[in-house]
């Protein structure tokens, strides 16, 4: 039976000491939820108290989202894995390979592969992010070509940083999987959201734009100081934007997230709402990067996000947008298990094999913070250690 008075004492702590401005955290098995708790503020100094009901940025999180949804036109025949994605978004054909500079001039050439669905759920399409790439960051600077966080449109017409097909780099590639889903689907990406996952899950605080509801109860994004302390940060992403990222631009809470995740871990159903098929959710667990690995990513940035490198030593394969570990995890989580997480130290994972999910959520920058990604780890660990 799992000790919710440790993970009390152990999430609650963490944020009375002030590692976290405030976290909420959920976990869950096959038969229903374990665990719910929240501990601390919505904003340092501003009174109000974080909430189960608390709106976050997904960011990244957003994307198994993304990928569920073209997991599902996939079903219906209307995409297809590995036809060229550019017979629906004609302008993917444009898109040259980066090679590099000659001085200040950007050198291009015509990709040796096609763009593929399946290379752009796995991050093997060639795209990249600028937070992560100095080239692509170059290249977006001399261009004027604007942060993928401003919703527009221009953001994504950027080079590719590789051939596809030939190397994982964490990127940009589904974004283009959402205008893949409007392009099949004739809707636009929230509202095919809305209608066939988010209603039939019940998750009704979840969308690219705030209620004013939903907007009173947002937790402030917090930035990380050199010196440790943590500080208000005014980043909120435009809410009527050009382009509905399926990258990052969700909001919602740890309770809706936590029905999404608890789908997938029943194998696409959840209250009787079935939003994909046993067999696909079992394709999306699976590696499809074959003998690519995961690799460390170096920031560039480091306002938004930390070198990041997930259990040293360890291969790690990517399946329909998301992470797999190759081996148990030192918290307990199974070999093959799915996870991954967003911008602002947001976390999740999906274990089959042991019949766990949970999900974690605070606001801080940068990426892989150090007080809150160790947080994620230990209550991780004590939902295991409770089963």
């Amino acid at each position: 039976m799992m000790d919710n008075n440790r993970l009390d004492a152990l999430l609650g702590g963490a944020a009375e000491a002030g590692k976290v401005p405030g976290v909420v955290a959920m976990a869950a098995d096959a038969d229903g939820v374990t665990y719910t708790g929240a501990f601390g503020e919505r904003e340092l100094g501003g009174g109000d108290a974080m909430t189960e009901d608390t709106v976050f940025l997904l960011a990244s999180m957003t994307k198994a989202v993304g990928a569920t949804a073209a997991m599902q036109l996939v079903e219906q025949g209307e995409l297809t894995l590995d036809g060229a994605a550019s017979e629906l978004l004609p302008e993917l054909a444009e898109i040259r390979v980066l090679d590099g500079f000659e001085g200040d001039q950007p050198r291009l050439r015509r990709p040796r592969s096609t763009v593929t669905l399946r290379n752009l759920l796995t991050h093997t399409s060639g795209f990249g992010y600028e937070i992560w790439n100095a080239d692509l960051a170059r290249y977006q600077e001399q261009k004027g070509i604007p942060s993928i966080l401003s919703g527009q449109r221009a953001a994504l017409r950027v080079p590719l940083m590789s051939d596809p097909g030939t190397r994982w780099e964490y990127g940009t590639g589904i974004d283009w999987v959402g205008r893949l889903v409007e392009a099949a689907s004739g809707q636009r990406l929230g509202d095919y959201f809305r209608e066939h996952i988010f209603e039939p899950l019940g998750m009704t605080d979840t969308a690219f734009t705030m209620s004013d509801d939903a907007r009173a109860r947002l937790a402030t994004i917090h930035a990380r100081t050199p010196d440790g302390r943590l500080a208000p940060h005014p980043l909120v992403l435009e809410q009527d934007p050009e382009q509905q990222m399926a990258g990052h631009g969700l909001y919602g809470t740890a309770g809706d997230y936590l029905r999404f995740t608890r789908a997938i871990l029943n194998n696409g159903e959840l209250d009787g709402q079935r939003i994909l098929q046993a067999k696909t959710v079992d394709l999306m667990r699976q590696n499809h990067i074959g003998d690519l690995e995961v690799p460390a990513i170096e920031s560039i940035d480091p306002t938004l996000s930390n070198n990041v490198e997930l259990y040293p030593g360890m291969s790690k394969k990517w399946g329909l947008s998301f992470l797999i570990n190759t081996e148990e995890t030192p918290e307990g989580r199974a070999a093959g298990s799915v996870a991954w997480a967003g911008l602002a130290n947001s976390y999740y994972w999906i274990d089959h094999d042991k019949g766990v999910t949970g999900v974690y959520f605070t606001q801080i920058l940068p990426f892989f913070d150090p007080e809150s990604a160790p947080l994620f780890q230990a209550f991780e660990q004590a939902v295991y250690n409770g089963q």
